[in-house]
């Protein structure tokens, strides 16, 4: 079933859209669940939880690209579980991705008003569109679905070295670009 007849089943409340949805994303969303969380119970209820996100949430809105919809809402809750369960168990990959990225995108969790959010949001985005296709994956395997360095080797063939240089590089552009677009890093 494609997107746009899932979330046609979500606006008619049809609790099948949430069977599709499982069907269609559920491997994505635990990927994403298990490697912020390292815990496949954890992750489970987070992908749980995402159906139920997603369903009170798609009345209000219509999302474009629903794949990245679903992840976005797994991410957010792996993160906000992750957090709550962080002080007793440490993911090193994920708590890793967060202090690389927080060198050039610091201070972005007292942002003020959803407008400055945006702002970044679109900053960043358009940043990692001007960026090699090889290097978009690598970033955004990095800091959106917290794989580890050796996974990211492992997907792509490179070596430690080059992704671990293409990743600084990347973060040292990132907070430049970010500057330029006056944006406080």
């Amino acid at each position: 079933m494609d997107d746009k007849e899932i979330i046609k089943l979500y606006w008619e409340r049809d609790e099948g859209a949430i069977k599709e949805t499982s069907s269609k994303y559920g491997k994505l969303c635990a990927y994403i669940a298990n490697n912020i969380l390292s815990n496949y119970e954890d992750s489970e209820e987070c992908v749980n939880d995402t159906w139920l996100a997603v369903w009170n949430a798609i009345p209000t809105q219509r999302p474009e690209r629903f794949s990245a919809f679903v992840s976005k809402i797994t991410r957010n809750l792996a993160l906000k579980k992750y957090e709550y369960i962080s002080a007793a168990k440490r993911n090193h990959s994920a708590v890793s991705s967060l202090e690389e990225l927080g060198e050039c995108v610091s201070g972005t969790d007292n942002v003020e008003s959803e407008m400055e959010r945006k702002h970044i949001e679109y900053a960043i985005n358009q940043f990692l569109w001007k960026q090699s296709d090889e290097k978009r994956n690598v970033f955004i395997r990095r800091y959106w679905y917290f794989d580890s360095i050796e996974s990211i080797c492992m997907r792509t063939g490179f070596s430690q070295s080059k992704v671990k240089s293409m990743l600084y590089g990347m973060r040292q552009k990132l907070k430049k670009y970010l500057e330029g677009e006056g944006i406080e890093v």
